[in-house]
């Protein structure tokens, strides 16, 4: 499956960011993000728009690198979102547990979802 890539947001410090609209779902090939640095952590903003609940998961990552992969998946559902959007962040996420063996994190979206996700970068190393 080729996934559909996410370019992460990097949230600056001591500044203000506009609200960015978000990437719309591919719930054929689900996503991907890169980290930019290990040092970094992530912040994921997933939307729901369709009238059922729904599901997003954040893939569990290989061992190695990701020496915390035993942990698991991180499932995340949304309730019904056809009267109001449904919104949840996942994370802070680090790569010790997502990180797959070439260099990205993988999220699946569950088959027929609507809706929209963003990936918040926060550097450590301010």
């Amino acid at each position: 499956m080729a996934r559909t890539a996410l370019t992460p947001v990097v949230l600056t410090a001591n500044t203000s960011t506009a609200d960015p609209a978000g990437t719309s779902y591919d719930a054929t090939n689900s996503h991907y993000f890169t980290p930019t640095s290990p040092l970094n952590e992530y912040v994921i903003r997933v939307t729901n728009t369709t009238s059922s609940t729904k599901t997003v998961t954040v893939k569990a990552g290989d061992s190695p690198p990701a020496s915390d992969s035993g942990q698991g998946d991180v499932v995340v559902s949304l309730t019904a979102g056809n009267v109001t959007t449904q919104v949840k962040w996942i994370g802070p996420l680090q790569s010790g547990r997502f990180m797959q063996d070439d260099g990205t994190v993988n999220i699946d979206i569950a088959a027929s979802m609507t809706g929209a996700i963003t990936v918040f970068s926060i550097p450590r190393n301010v």
